[in-house]
């Protein structure tokens, strides 16, 4: 089923003078991988909170699922499973019997509750820890856990509150992996919120930049990279080499440089040329690498390295936040 599965439009939530979500107007699609990103405080667990009906706007409305969460929060519940930053088990019980409590509570009946528990620890890989009790498990683990708690009632949308804090690397790494195959293979829409850019833009198909309770910016990363770098959202560096005057012959190293400038300048992409140290920059629309390295080798010059470099999330996100201030 297509469409928007999150419309939130105008929302705004204040806490006396102090105003935590301002005007928010957002949308997620079915499906969708969307990256709430932002530093501590940017307001992205008070806009969650709303979503999940856990608080109320002051202004604007949310729907989730096609519920608004204020007049029907636990009809979103049932909908919606949400991984919070510190996730809370009963430590004295197993992974499973933990499970299977979760499930029971949303109407499962104690045998469908055990196979579809078996089969989530199976899937996150906590086969083999599922008698363990949890307060034993590590922090890993209990994320883990906790991403098969809020599948156990098969959700269409999960959010996911800075879920890898206090993981190790590794396990961060496997933990995005699992995130992207379940949205992938069951159609599951992911709110994924974080202050990690590497994270956000390794698993979202959309990013929605947030700051003191504003959201500044939203889109795919390379439409987000077109947005602040203009028509040049790719980089490429040529450095090349050409044959040095031997005494008493004419020098035309520097003709045969011009010429190399105005060629690169004809192939469609490249916006402008910069030389520093035998090195030129090109900034261009596209990865046109290949037909830069092309022309190079075809004028005879000997190209020494040739690199190209996309804006990525990190380069946008301190573009706008440059010194701590929203980039205009």
């Amino acid at each position: 089923m297509a469409g928007n599965i999150i419309e939130l439009t105008g929302l705004t939530r204040k806490y006396g003078q102090f105003t935590a979500v301002d005007n928010l107007t957002l949308t997620v699609s079915r499906g969708e991988i969307f990256g709430l990103l932002g530093p501590n405080g940017a307001g992205k667990s008070t806009t969650i909170l709303m979503m999940l009906g856990l608080t109320e706007p002051d202004a604007g409305t949310a729907r989730v699922c096609g519920i608004d969460p204020s007049a029907d929060p636990v009809g979103v519940k049932k909908r919606v499973g949400y991984l919070p930053e510190e996730v809370g088990f009963y430590d004295d019980m197993s992974g499973l019997d933990n499970l299977i409590y979760t499930a029971c509570l949303n109407g499962l009946s104690v045998i469908d509750a055990e196979a579809r528990a078996e089969k989530l620890l199976e899937r996150v890989g906590l086969a083999n820890e599922k008698h363990k009790k949890t307060g034993k498990y590590s922090r890993g683990m209990r994320q883990r856990l906790g991403l098969a708690d809020v599948l156990i009632k098969d959700p269409e949308v999960i959010i996911l509150d800075e879920p890898t804090l206090g993981i190790d690397p590794a396990g961060v790494r496997e933990f995005l992996d699992l995130i992207v195959e379940l949205s992938r293979e069951q159609k599951i829409t992911v709110l994924f919120s974080s202050h990690h850019l590497h994270q956000v833009q390794q698993v979202c198909d959309r990013v929605g930049l947030f700051v003191g309770g504003r959201l500044l910016a939203v889109g795919d990363i390379q439409s987000l990279a077109s947005q602040l770098f203009g028509k040049s959202p790719y980089a490429i560096e040529a450095g090349i080499d050409l044959p040095v005057r031997k005494p008493g012959e004419v020098d035309t190293a520097g003709q045969k440089r011009n010429e190399i400038r105005d060629a690169l300048l004809g192939i469609e992409g490249v916006n402008e040329i910069r030389e520093e140290n035998g090195i030129l920059h090109l900034a261009c629309s596209k990865d046109i690498t290949g037909e830069i390295a092309a022309v190079i080798i075809g004028s005879g010059a000997r190209l020494t390295s040739l690199n190209k470099r996309e804006y990525g999330l990190d380069d946008i996100y301190y573009r706008y936040f440059e010194g701590g201030d929203k980039h205009e």
